[in-house]
């Protein structure tokens, strides 16, 4: 047991402590991941525990594949037997064998998040509703939030308060849709992500001898990340270990940041009190960050009620102060920020991939991006537009999806006409109709298509419906390669790509070729039994945005929202826009709750860093296209003043409270703490200046307002804003890439508005 070596005495006991129930509180860099793999690797090899009966849950494809080469590298290749995935992956599994219980085929369709919206999309417009109040984001995370509840669209219906939200939110017709969403999905042999969890748990709870079955299976249990789990999660790992009550659960309640998408802190909060003879187990040494970065983020996590007690210490060397950065405007936090890296990178010979930029909202990426490039530094952005999103690689999915599940209504209006057919919207459409009127599945619809069109439309349809069951031929006698390169070729896709010589059409083309590598390296691989396209399917649609990536993207500068940068680490990192209203969210303060969770998406973004952290703020920001007067966070005055200090980078002016020259504090002595305690006060006295500025109440526009062209606008012209009220124009400044003008308001003082986005009323 030479692995045992590796560990501190609470590691090894969560190694070691293998029966009955556990819970290991795992501090952010504690190890966590080490004392899991070295856990399962000690029951394959010191407790001979067969690798099939251990369930191993993870959040991420890429954290379960990197745990199964560390335990592969412990006990060899008997790891591969090991159940151990995300839980979509493990439960999307579990269905294939056991859908014909719930009614499903095993070759169901899974719909990513696309599919979702799109299928939404067409059911607002089905029921004449109005897009802009059922908005399609906002009508999804209703039916999400319903199922992983584990409401069904028959119990949402019958709910009364339930409706009665839906009805003071304007959303009457929320339970129809719902209804619609989830005979649309069945009908289609489709699950969309959430259905993968809401299914398994009607499984089990309508067939006991499927779970009995499983429950005999599974002798030990282990959940990762598990302050992230929501309700159903909890109930169906529960229901998974009850027989051999073998379960562990590791987690860090100070790291519970998705309650937005149904994770519920209660499951780690009150877990004790499902298990009452739990073992806890705490890791509390940081083995990433400086001591004053580890103590830091205690500090600012022990201002939060709701949390399992813990201490978090490490013995690394105290390191730098945490430098907060202050300017006047988005685009000079951008351009400071964007200038320390440069200095950083220069000074101490670092990698640009040494560096993140983390922040709450992925539209304040735009004034980092801009400010990197400007100075030459590449960077690449976490949670963009994913490889698997994409145009082009999609239709050729849907090609593929099609052709395992021809019930996929999804796929087959994307495909149907694509390269064109002839085969327009309208027709489609009746297709649809014809399938509904006559209780016919569309493939039987459209594998009939003269009984239902005539003309040039049934024989596109003819020669469509044809050219799929040649692709089923293809899929069911070749691997997921060769019968992908078939699909793409007969389909016409690649050459449709190919004859498109702009630059947009080759790397399209080439995203395609990069496609077929990636199934070929499937096909290819020892570690895959099932080598057919129903699986390679399956494994692209569980596919989570932290498994997107591309080598070609490692070294340069990571920009990421800070939800995204959850289980990463950095050596430097800059959490931009410490304001109010935009961190802590305006949405997120009308409960303590809500901004406890904000707080401890501060303490995951702080413990993202190894050895240096900047924090920076801006006093000005253009937000949905008005210019707003900011103020500093208040998480940067929950910090300890001690382990603060004001960067010496300024901007268009220096703070005022902050002397010219750069202040030494080498030893960090009674000065820097002074120094610190300067800082905060200069922050509330900014605070307190734009809450002077900023009256309670805003203008109310005058009766009929309506904008003035602008174009000739000068200074001396009286004019009125519609939040600012009335003012004089002081000066027009046609610098730089927008015209601006500087407003004199009777009420607001002086504003510099940008007339691309100002909406002013000139008063004759």
């Amino acid at each position: 047991m030479e692995y045992l070596d590796h560990l501190n005495p609470p590691q090894r006991e969560g190694v070691l402590n293998v029966e009955g129930p556990s819970m290991i509180i795992a501090g952010a860099g504690s190890g966590k991941t080490r004392v899991l793999t070295y856990r399962i690797a000690h029951l394959i090899r010191e407790k001979n525990v067969d690798p099939f009966s251990i369930l191993a849950l993870t959040f991420t494809n890429k954290a379960a594949r990197e745990m199964r080469e560390r335990i592969e590298n412990v006990v060899g290749p008997d790891a591969r037997s090991l159940w151990m995935g995300t839980f979509h992956s493990v439960f999307a599994r579990i269905l294939r064998a056991e859908a014909h219980h719930i009614g499903y085929p095993s070759n169901f369709t899974i719909y990513d998040t696309d599919d979702s919206k799109q299928l939404i999309r067409q059911l607002i417009k089905q029921f004449n509703l109005d897009d802009k109040t059922y908005k399609v984001n906002s009508v999804l995370g209703r039916i999400s939030g319903a199922k992983n509840r584990l409401i069904s669209w028959q119990r949402y219906k019958q709910d009364a308060a339930i409706r009665a939200e839906d009805e003071a939110a304007m959303k009457p017709k929320m339970a129809q849709i719902y209804e619609e969403y989830v005979k649309r999905c069945v009908k289609s042999s489709a699950m969309d992500f959430d259905d993968l969890l809401f299914n398994t748990n009607i499984l089990f709870k309508n067939f006991p001898d499927v779970l009995l079955k499983y429950q005999h299976r599974f002798k030990f249990v282990m959940v990762d990340e598990f302050q992230d789990t929501n309700l159903s999660q909890y109930l169906i790992t529960k229901k998974l270990a009850a027989v051999h009550q073998n379960i562990c659960v590791v987690g860090d309640d100070a790291q519970s940041i998705y309650a937005f998408r149904g994770a519920d802190i209660r499951n780690i909060l009150n877990f004790e009190k499902d298990y009452p003879e739990l073992k806890i187990i705490k890791l509390e040494q940081n083995y990433r960050s400086t001591k004053n970065i580890v103590q830091s983020a205690n500090a600012i996590i022990a201002k939060n009620k709701a949390q399992l007690k813990k201490s978090v210490w490490t013995s690394n060397e105290a390191g730098d102060q945490i430098e907060v950065i202050k300017a006047q405007s988005d685009n000079e936090e951008g351009r400071l920020v964007a200038q320390s890296i440069f200095e950083e990178k220069m000074n101490n010979q670092l990698e640009n991939s040494d560096f993140a930029i983390l922040y709450r909202t992925n539209s304040q990426s735009r004034s980092m991006e801009e400010a990197l490039r400007k100075m030459n530094i590449p960077y690449k952005i976490i949670g963009g537009l994913s490889f698997y999103q994409r145009k082009e690689i999609k239709d050729l999915i849907a090609y593929m999806r099609y052709t395992v599940n021809h019930d996929d209504e999804q796929s087959l209006r994307r495909i149907i006409n694509y390269p064109k057919r002839g085969i327009g919207n309208t027709t489609v459409e009746k297709i649809i109709v014809a399938a509904y009127e006559n209780n016919l599945s569309l493939w039987e619809v459209i594998q009939n298509p003269h009984r239902f069109f005539s003309g040039r439309a049934a024989n596109a349809i003819d020669g469509f419906t044809t050219l799929i069951k040649s692709f089923k031929k293809e899929v069911e006698q070749k691997d997921a390669f060769d019968a992908a390169t078939a699909i793409a070729k007969g389909s016409g896709i690649l050459r449709e790509l190919y004859s498109d010589k702009t630059v947009e059409g080759l790397s399209r083309y080439e995203n395609v070729q990069e496609l077929l590598n990636a199934i070929k390296d499937f096909a290819e691989s020892e570690d895959v039994e099932d080598r057919s396209m129903d699986a390679f399917l399956q494994d692209v649609a569980l596919l989570t945005s932290a498994d997107d990536s591309s080598a070609e993207d490692k070294d340069k500068v990571t920009l990421m929202t800070i939800h995204s940068a959850k289980g990463l680490e950095f050596p430097y990192v800059y959490i931009v826009g410490m304001e109010e209203d935009l961190f802590p969210s305006q949405m997120m303060l009308n409960s303590r709750a809500d901004l406890e969770e904000e707080r401890r998406l501060f303490y995951v973004a702080i413990t993202r860093a190894e050895k240096k952290l900047y924090l920076s703020f801006a006093t000005s920001r253009y937000r949905f296209g008005n210019l707003k007067m900011c103020e500093a966070s208040r998480f940067i005055d929950e910090l300890d003043p001690q382990y603060i200090k004001m960067s010496t980078r300024y901007g268009s002016r220096q703070p005022e409270s902050m002397p010219g020259q750069r202040p030494s504090f080498a030893g960090g002595g009674s000065n820097a703490g002074g120094y610190a305690k300067n800082l905060v006060s200069s922050i509330n006295k900014d605070r307190t200046k734009s809450q002077q500025r900023q009256p309670a109440k805003e203008h109310t526009p005058s009766a009929g307002f309506e904008a003035s062209d602008i174009t000739n606008l000068k200074a001396g012209d009286k004019v009125e804003h519609l939040k600012f009220g009335f003012g004089e124009v002081l000066e027009i400044d046609d610098r730089g890439p927008g015209k601006k003008a500087k407003v004199k308001f009777e009420h607001f003082g002086e504003k510099t508005l940008l007339l691309s986005f100002a909406k002013l009323r000139i008063i004759e």
